[in-house]
């Protein structure tokens, strides 16, 4: 993340996605696949590392193999190795985007679940500082409930971050720069939906 100002000086968070080019891998007819889309290709591979079933995929699209391949539904007619570009967003634009939040491995009922610990003491805390404290009930039903709240894994999930305006598009680097946080580390891979 980052931020910019704004023209009445007001300093507003933002994220820098770098947009592009995507290029056109395959075309999905209803006649032949049953639903209309386009398939997309981001960022380079090697040779080595594709399988002959994508390579020929590639080849038909005229272009290298791609790392990274998402599907998309699009009003405009396109054709197989065309190349789309950030011009695709405008600055009045409200884009959702997609990404996967970062992997926080085994975590506890305090940061997983936003338990007091020892200085609020709920959920049946006594004397222990971060431990969740009573989850069963009495000889009946002598069960814990599903989905109680537990220490876990916590993170690495799909997240769709709703709604972000579109702050600026800068063409020439093929980067467009939305308010507001998106989930994921830097340099990870995102889809951004209009």
């Amino acid at each position: 993340m980052t931020s910019v100002f704004s023209a009445d000086g007001k300093n507003i968070p933002c994220t820098v996605i770098e947009a592009g080019p995507c290029v056109v891998t395959q075309v999905k007819t209803v006649e032949k696949d049953g639903y209309a889309a386009l398939q997309l290709g981001f960022g380079e591979a090697k040779e080595k590392r594709t399988s002959k079933p994508m390579m020929g995929t590639f080849k038909k699209a005229g272009t290298t193999p791609k790392q990274h391949l998402a599907e998309f539904k699009f009003d405009e007619e396109h054709n197989l190795g065309d190349t789309i570009t950030v011009d695709l967003f405008s600055e009045t634009d409200f884009v959702d985007i997609v990404g996967t939040s970062k992997g926080k491995g085994f975590q506890g009922v305090v940061k997983r679940h936003g338990f007091g610990g020892v200085g609020q003491s709920t959920h049946g805390q006594d004397d222990r500082a971060r431990k969740p404290g009573s989850i069963g009930a009495c000889s009946y039903p002598a069960k814990v409930f599903k989905g109680m709240r537990m220490g876990g894994h916590m993170g690495n999930e799909r997240v769709t971050t709703q709604n972000l305006r579109v702050i600026k598009v800068i063409p020439e680097s093929n980067l467009i720069i939305v308010k507001g946080s998106v989930a994921g580390y830097n340099g990870s891979t995102v889809l951004i939906k209009k």
